[in-house]
């Protein structure tokens, strides 16, 4: 009896292993090299503590994008993928993402997921994506050398005027001491760090449902006016012209530029690569007061018709737990909810929670062709921002921007 017993309970523990380990699922999951710092941290931490498992696999920036279109076109998509969250409504459109209304909308802690990504997350009212990574758009100075120029090195600018007088007092410091640097050939950079300028004054360069181009307001046209005269005093580096994006933090870190817009990214990569240099932190301000900022980073979206599902939604929950908030912030992703952000950052440098607020309150432009209008570096506004920060034609390339612009959104499904 003992040893029939013995066989039962050993069999019963062979088929429940057997049950169990059918019962674990791994889901594949895709992330662009961005995310190449936090995205393993968290997959691990998941996987250390769940049956079901995640693969994933980090696709560099540039083939991200139509190397998912292509397999989801062709039945080989990941179960799921970390996003550049303005690429969302894009295939959305394409009928390639799963509907997660119901799911997004059934969590306790929705109301406090950062508001532009669920924005750009949301396509004809259903929401395909919900968002996973962030990073927001600020101003940095240069501390040692606002001193050095006469300067209250832990004040930063609060309006335009400021960032002209600042910088021209840096810059008066001479050498290859320059008082401001922006990217001038770089569409992305400066969607990301030039309109949340135009924003925090009143103006917008996209209506609200991205159907129509906005571009010929007063605000855009002041902006433009405050980087044309900084080029026109040589406060900014020549090199700034045709720089396509590669110094758009470099230029600052090498420590001889005042004031720059940027990144949260960048206090993590001052920190690590650079602790030799101080710097501020503080908000891309308007004309007079206030502030704006571009809300960056990833959706997670999940690709239509995948059969695990359940994996998903179990790491996107974990993901958005207090111990997965707190792996993408020390990592170098600002926490997507707002509820726990200062939790999840409290052990971090205290410059991360001024870029957490203008993430919280940041904006994203709502496109379903944004590519076309904003990245591509023959796009109309990569077009328009270098000939209106360096050109002599300002009204004619606004004219054909905007002509460009909504010729191009006027051929895209709308919203």
């Amino acid at each position: 009896m003992r040893n029939l017993i013995a066989k039962l309970a050993l069999a019963a523990a062979v088929l429940g292993g057997g049950i169990s380990a059918a019962a674990a699922e791994t889901a594949n999951i895709w992330v662009r090299a961005d995310g190449s710092n936090f995205m393993p941290r968290i997959v691990d931490a998941y996987n250390k503590a769940h049956t079901n498992q995640v693969k994933l696999d980090i696709i560099p920036n540039a083939e991200i994008i139509p190397k998912y279109g292509a397999a989801a076109a062709g039945g080989t998509a990941p179960d799921a993928l970390s996003l550049d969250l303005i690429y969302t409504p894009s295939f959305a459109a394409a009928g390639q993402l799963e509907d997660i209304t119901d799911w997004a909308k059934s969590l306790p802690y929705f109301s406090s997921l950062s508001p532009a990504h669920v924005k750009t997350g949301t396509y004809k009212d259903h929401i395909y994506g919900l968002p996973f990574s962030a990073d927001a758009s600020v101003l940095i100075w240069n501390k040692k050398l606002f001193k050095q120029a006469g300067l209250d090195p832990e004040k930063g600018p609060t309006n335009w005027a400021e960032i002209a007088a600042d910088a021209e007092k840096v810059n008066a410091l001479g050498g290859n001491i320059k008082g401001f640097y922006f990217s001038g050939n770089c569409g992305g950079c400066n969607i990301f760090t030039f309109t949340p300028l135009i924003w925090a004054s009143g103006g917008d360069i996209l209506s609200e449902d991205g159907s129509k181009a906005t571009l010929d307001s007063p605000q855009l046209r002041g902006a433009i006016d405050l980087y044309r005269s900084m080029v026109k005093k040589d406060l900014v580096p020549a090199g700034a012209q045709t720089d396509t994006g590669a110094n758009f933090f470099a230029a600052f870190a090498a420590g001889n530029i005042g004031i720059s817009p940027s990144g949260a990214f960048a206090i993590g990569a001052l920190n690590t690569q650079y602790p030799d240099i101080d710097y501020g932190v503080t908000f891309l301000p308007g004309k007079d007061s206030g502030w704006s900022s571009f809300a960056g980073g990833d959706n997670f979206v999940v690709t239509k018709g995948t059969t695990k599902l359940a994996v998903v939604k179990e790491f996107l929950d974990f993901a958005y737990s207090l111990e997965g908030q707190t792996i993408l912030a020390k990592y170098g992703s600002l926490p997507v909810r707002g509820d726990i952000a200062k939790d999840a950052l409290k052990d971090l440098d205290p410059r991360y929670q001024i870029a957490a607020e203008a993430m919280a309150k940041g904006r994203t432009p709502y496109s379903v062709v944004f590519n076309d209008l904003i990245n591509s570096a023959n796009g109309p506004w990569t077009q328009m921002i270098n000939e209106v920060f360096f050109g002599d034609d300002v009204d004619g390339a606004i004219a054909n921007a905007q002509e460009t612009m909504q010729s191009i959104i006027d051929q895209a499904p709308q919203k």
